[in-house]
């Protein structure tokens, strides 16, 4: 009967011990979630710890973000993100907006350089190259920049002249001689063989002449072929280099005869990069070609669209995307639509700088935008990119089964 006492004790003190422990492990997840911060990568926003380190997956530095909402309350749905995470997670918003959900045809092009805006460097006098400042294609060149020293012989003449005009106005000024017009009209010369008003003063001041000098750039862009090599001989006329300005490019598509006349010229449609992910731009037609190729029968259609990031480069592949019917909707950019087993969802910002998820009702689309029936309204700002973060934050906020879906309206 001992023995039998000594084990009911037994058994009651490890029920015990098993419930303490159990519920001092409960403790450190509330605290987690209770806590004001946490620290995560830039790179891999799912990992979240509770003090700074290194990425356990990619081994960078930790960055740490601040929460200013609770896990409970009508807030919880929302999510707020510093500016580095925005900036790093790549977070992109469009407007919801009127747009064209007809059907799409989609074309393959390239991007090429906008042959309106390319310039030319000529040389205005005859002479031999003895050194070239812009060696490589590819490099970018300002105004008033070195380009290239010349020797001419027709230069120092044209300096001698002007310096002569000066003396003789300094020392025999003559009433009869109209020595300013002298000086202007040689200064005018030097000008026409683009020397620059500060290398005239310099000249002037100097007053020694010399064969050599150097040719500062009237243009500014991106230089895309050089035709000359030190040393080389040239005349007046021969051209040295040629620039392009990449903020504004053209993208070039080949259509068949039978589709040209969906393409309009003025019309916008929608381009795509492969290289760029989901982004999706805003160009214009701006050449139809009126004449068919020989033996192809294929028309060609060139696009302009802007550059501003500079991230687009000629060579690279695009997707045109133009509308066939003109069905007109409210709409947002296909790629802000997440769909799960409750439905479709987006994100919006809101006034505050935050985010908050939203349940809507879709309706028909295309490639580039998706009508929306309801839930959003005309001018509101949707997520189009970099809504893995957004999730990722409202996984770790409110549970990986209440990622803020309850909070999302209709």
């Amino acid at each position: 009967m001992k023995i039998k006492g000594i084990s009911y004790f037994g058994i009651a003190l490890l029920v015990s011990v098993l419930f303490f422990a159990c519920k001092q492990k409960v403790q450190p997840v509330v605290n987690r979630v209770q806590s004001k911060s946490y620290y995560t990568c830039s790179m891999h926003p799912q990992v979240h710890e509770e003090h700074p380190g290194d990425c356990p997956i990619c081994g960078m530095k930790l960055i740490k973000v601040e929460l200013t909402a609770t896990s409970s309350g009508k807030d919880s749905g929302q999510i707020t993100l510093t500016a580095t995470q925005i900036k790093l997670g790549g977070i992109e918003t469009d407007t919801v907006r009127a747009e064209n959900i007809g059907d799409e045809k989609t074309i393959t092009g390239t991007v090429t350089t906008n042959e309106t805006q390319a310039e030319q460097v000529s040389t205005r006098i005859a002479g031999r190259i003895q050194r070239l400042f812009i060696r490589t294609v590819g490099e970018k060149i300002g105004i008033g920049q070195p380009i290239y020293t010349i020797y001419s012989e027709d230069l120092l003449e044209a300096e001698k002249e002007y310096l002569l005009a000066r003396q003789q106005q300094k020392v025999l000024n003559n009433p009869d001689v109209d020595y300013g017009q002298l000086i202007t009209a040689a200064e005018n010369k030097l000008a026409l063989w683009e020397l620059s008003p500060v290398q005239i003063k310099k000249l002037a001041a100097a007053g020694t002449a010399s064969a050599t000098v150097t040719i500062l750039s009237q243009v500014s862009g991106t230089v895309n072929e050089i035709s000359v090599h030190e040393g080389d001989y040239v005349a007046e006329g021969m051209p040295i280099l040629k620039t392009q300005a990449l903020n504004m490019l053209w993208v070039a598509a080949q259509v068949y005869a039978s589709e040209t006349a969906a393409y309009r010229v003025n019309d916008h449609v929608n381009v795509s990069f492969p290289d760029l992910g989901s982004e999706i731009l805003i160009g214009k037609i701006v050449f139809v070609n009126p004449e068919l190729s020989d033996g192809a029968k294929v028309d060609l259609i060139r696009v302009s669209i802007a550059n501003p990031k500079g991230l687009l480069r000629p060579g690279m592949l695009a997707y045109i995307s133009a509308g066939k019917g003109q069905q007109r909707s409210l709409a947002v950019r296909a790629s802000a639509i997440l769909k799960s087993e409750k439905g479709s969802m987006v994100w919006v910002k809101n006034a505050a700088g935050s985010f908050s998820p939203r349940m809507v009702k879709t309706g028909p689309g295309n490639q580039s935008y998706v009508s929306v029936l309801s839930g959003l309204s005309l001018g509101e700002l949707v997520v189009t990119g970099g809504t893995y973060l957004l999730n990722s934050e409202a996984i770790f906020k409110n549970g990986a089964g209440n990622n803020g879906m309850g909070n999302m309206r209709m």
